[in-house]
């Protein structure tokens, strides 16, 4: 057996997710002579002035990494779930979601315990639409601000005073051991994450029976399943990270799936949401069902209004 590439972006929390692979593969298998970080630069870390909603979501931070492992430079990429495209380039597949992490997010502040204790007008920094939309059917008051950049530059600019509170994943977050003074873990059940937040996927090329028998080892099925269902959402709704769509799904028990999903205007005033639950076999097409279950309820006029909706401000 060779040494072994890992394609990743350069951010500290990609590092850390792509060390964290890099570290589970050689627990698992110590016959492995090596595996080095190929550290890539992408789209989405290149542009920070633009609001990612106005530069298209899908594929931002992975496109550069898949044309590594097409090209061959690299053997394996890993990704945060909530950043992978719903259809996968011809020739890569998706070999293993591993065990799933805090999926939800984080209120934080220097000065304010919750989004309920921000004061009117407040400014909340987020660079996601989703975010946008919750936050402002909870407080419609709020001045919501485009916030761009790595774990540390948002927490930076909130510590600076540029924002009342930011709102970001709180797995990113823990896996850095980071925080801020003040800080509230928002209820998924009126905060729902993005379809995938909290995992980390690996993606490979489809010709590699070798490297998919290595990634198998961190194959977590439960989570697959919830981030499969959540994603089936995405895929019936067309949506990516950079609309206000959101799901989670849990397995109430070992062999059903329970997902829940929800479609917003990026004003916060109108929602459009579902449960469905049924076997966790299924779980990809309960999530296509749910889509059109809300397609049919209109769904469809909520995501067709982007196109002319005040975006976040820069």
């Amino acid at each position: 057996m060779r040494a072994l590439t890992i394609a990743t972006r350069g951010s500290k929390l990609a590092l850390w997710q792509a060390e964290y692979i890099r570290s589970s593969l050689l627990r698992a298998c110590p016959e492995i002579p090596g595996i080095e970080l190929l550290v890539i630069k992408t789209k989405g870390d290149l542009i920070l002035d633009v609001p990612l909603a106005k530069i298209g979501g899908k594929g931002l931070f992975i496109k550069e990494i898949e044309e590594a492992l097409l090209d061959g430079r690299a053997d394996l990429a890993v990704h945060s779930m909530k950043d992978v495209p719903m259809e996968l380039p011809q020739g890569l597949a998706l070999a293993a979601v591993t065990q799933r992490e805090l999926p939800g997010d984080v209120l934080l502040s220097a000065h304010f315990p919750s989004l309920e204790a921000l004061p009117q007008g407040a400014r909340l920094g987020t660079s996601s639409l989703r975010r946008q939309a919750q936050a402002l059917a909870l407080r419609p008051d709020l001045d919501i601000r485009s916030l761009r950049g790595n774990v540390d530059t948002r927490l930076a600019k909130l510590m600076a005073g540029e924002f009342d509170a930011i709102i970001m994943a709180e797995a990113g977050l823990s896996r850095l051991g980071l925080s801020a003074p003040c800080h509230q873990i928002l209820p998924i059940d009126s905060f729902l994450p993005a379809g995938g937040q909290g995992a980390l996927g690996i993606e490979i090329r489809d010709d590699r029976p070798d490297i998919a028998a290595l990634a198998a080892i961190l194959e977590h099925a439960p989570s697959r399943i919830a981030v499969e269902a959540e994603r089936g959402f995405l895929a019936g709704l067309n949506g990516g990270c950079q609309v206000p769509i959101a799901a989670y799904a849990v397995m109430p028990d070992d062999h059903a799936v329970r997902l829940r999903g929800v479609v917003m205007d990026v004003r916060g005033e109108y929602a459009l949401r579902g449960e469905k639950q049924g076997p966790a076999a299924c779980a990809g097409k309960i999530g296509l069902e749910l889509a059109a279950e809300l397609l049919e309820r209109g769904a469809g006029h909520l995501l067709a209004g982007l196109d002319t909706a005040a975006p976040l401000p820069r």
